[in-house]
């Protein structure tokens, strides 16, 4: 398979601020990916985020555009290498003033959700290994 990136566009009400959400949970700018009405955030290699005003991102689609402050329409979920990581995550995002959704869910995966500024479902995890 051919090496790919993924851009998951995320429409948001404020860029500045949104990526000001992004960079204190450890995430890196992309600003050859920005301007005023959007932000690069690098999510890993090959994995990014790109922050949309929510006017730009309507023009996107010809479909109403979710909000995310009402409905989830996708779940995020990154796998990181540590439950430390995922601790680290976590609380960085309610820090910088995420919702939390869900206590820590240790049955399969060491587990962490968040509703991000905008809504966006994300969970920080770690795979617990094969007995």
């Amino acid at each position: 398979m051919n090496a790919a990136k993924i851009f998951v566009n995320l429409p948001v009400a404020d860029v500045a601020r949104s990526t000001s959400f992004f960079t204190a949970l450890g995430f890196a700018p992309r600003p050859e990916y920005s301007n005023d009405e959007v932000a690069g955030i690098a999510i890993c290699d090959g994995i990014n985020a790109l922050l949309v005003q929510w006017e730009l991102f309507g023009t996107f689609t010809n479909r109403a555009v979710a909000d995310a402050a009402q409905v989830t329409e996708v779940g995020l979920a990154l796998e990181v290498e540590s439950r430390e990581r995922v601790d680290e995550i976590a609380d960085a995002a309610i820090a910088a003033g995420a919702e939390k959704y869900e206590e820590v869910d240790d049955e399969v995966m060491y587990s962490r959700g968040f509703y991000d500024l905008d809504g966006h479902l994300w969970h920080a995890l770690v795979m617990k290994a094969p007995a």
